[in-house]
């Protein structure tokens, strides 16, 4: 999994550089102003059913029961996603925008939220199948239409091919994984922990990854409210890609091991180890970044274009910033949502958002797209440490919870 998912982020850079070949830099930055409105609302696709699926089935061992939970999210995801496409298409109408076409490409990339919600719960099921193999072919094939689908469309139809493929990606992908995950559609059966706890979990889960989704999104957005540069807004975005990029790591272990750890979130001798594991790699991991990134920072931006060497310093603060998430928010808020404290990384990521918009109102015009990334890094730091002592204190009070249950049931024999 590992390979396929550095594979598919090569590749992924690899397509993010031949659009900034074929497409002119302002072009790309008023449809990368709207791709990044929408790109917020994707963790919700579905109202977060996607969330719940993983967890709800980890914890049940029937069969059956998991084959259930998944037609339950597919018909009810798809049925809440159109709804969302709708009130997409219908605040777009209220929404002033200082960019010319910038209305049309948010309507246009709502009905990404289908195939995203489709792809979401098909690569979640397989990682319930513990078929990893598969999962991370799912990732290698999408990198791999994503690329094809990025140089022909975008050499022919410039920014309205770049949409085009980045809505025909994931349907194309899930298309082509559906069938893989064996789902009966005559057994279903009615389970009795589908009601208001399961749609509450995924919905708190996945207004969590909005919220973060945001936090990274919401540079882009100030950028081009309080710049109104549209080529500012191409630079962080490409700036920012490489740091961004990195948190794939952390994801390769989350998506490898949450089904695993949540089936055993409850032993603590196996939750300590695999912290204990978990962190050292990742800080082993962070140091070798941030001296890599402050010595050859403008080396491998320039890799990208020769204009953005200049930036070398961002580069070097997004990577500090990115460290946070690596050791600490990538495993801890996963962790939290394993014990059903989903709702606490809502809490977390809202107060950092409201600290970044803040933030960001003085910061960046003072110092342009450095301060944007000053602001994203030191909340990366804050909402990871955050995480990891919420974590401890939750865990405990879960672990001491079962003992004394345990405890009366014995009492009671």
């Amino acid at each position: 999994m590992f390979f396929a998912s550095l594979f598919s982020k090569l590749l992924s850079l690899l397509a993010s550089g031949i659009a900034l070949q074929f497409i002119d830099n302002t072009a790309l930055g008023i449809v990368l102003f709207s791709y990044n409105i929408i790109l917020f609302l994707l963790p919700i696709s579905g109202l977060g059913l996607s969330q719940s699926l993983i967890r709800f089935s980890a914890l049940s061992n029937d069969a059956e029961d998991r084959n259930s939970i998944f037609l339950y999210v597919l018909k009810y995801g798809l049925l809440s996603s159109i709804g969302m496409i709708l009130l997409v298409i219908i605040s777009s109408l209220f929404i002033p925008f200082d960019f010319k076409d910038g209305h049309f490409y948010m309507i246009f990339l709502s009905f990404l939220i289908i195939p995203n919600f489709l792809l979401e719960i098909i690569k979640a099921q397989l990682r319930l199948n513990h078929d990893n193999k598969n999962f991370a072919y799912s990732d290698f094939l999408y990198s791999i239409i994503f690329l094809l689908s990025i140089t022909v469309l975008t050499y022919y139809l410039k920014e309205i091919g770049y949409i085009i493929a980045l809505l025909i990606t994931p349907l194309l992908t899930s298309l082509f994984f559906i069938e893989k995950l064996k789902v009966n559609v005559k057994k279903i059966k009615r389970i009795p922990e589908l009601n208001f706890e399961f749609w509450k979990y995924g919905f708190f889960a996945s207004l969590s990854n909005v919220i973060t989704q945001l936090l990274f999104v919401i540079d882009i957005l100030l950028i081009g409210y309080l710049i109104k540069d549209p080529e500012m807004i191409t630079n962080y975005r490409y700036i920012s890609l490489i740091p961004f990029s990195l948190l794939f790591l952390p994801r390769v272990f989350i998506n490898t091991d949450f089904v695993t750890f949540t089936e055993k979130i409850y032993d603590k001798n196996y939750i300590l180890e695999y912290i204990k594991s978990y962190m050292l790699l990742f800080l082993i991991i962070s140091v070798s970044l941030i001296i890599g990134s402050y010595f050859f920072g403008s080396l491998v931006l320039r890799l990208l274009d020769d204009s953005f060497a200049i930036y070398g310093s961002i580069f070097f603060i997004l990577m500090v910033g990115i460290s946070g998430i690596l050791i600490f928010r990538g495993l801890f808020g996963n962790l939290l949502s394993s014990i059903g404290k989903a709702n606490i990384n809502y809490y977390i990521a809202s107060g950092a958002l409201l600290f970044n918009i803040i933030s960001n109102y003085y910061l960046i015009p003072l110092y342009g797209i450095k301060g944007a990334a000053i602001t994203s890094a030191i909340l990366m730091w804050v909402t990871g440490v955050t995480s990891a002592i919420c974590f401890k204190a939750l865990y405990i009070k879960a672990l001491l919870k079962i003992e004394q249950t345990s405890s009366s049931a014995t009492k009671l024999l």
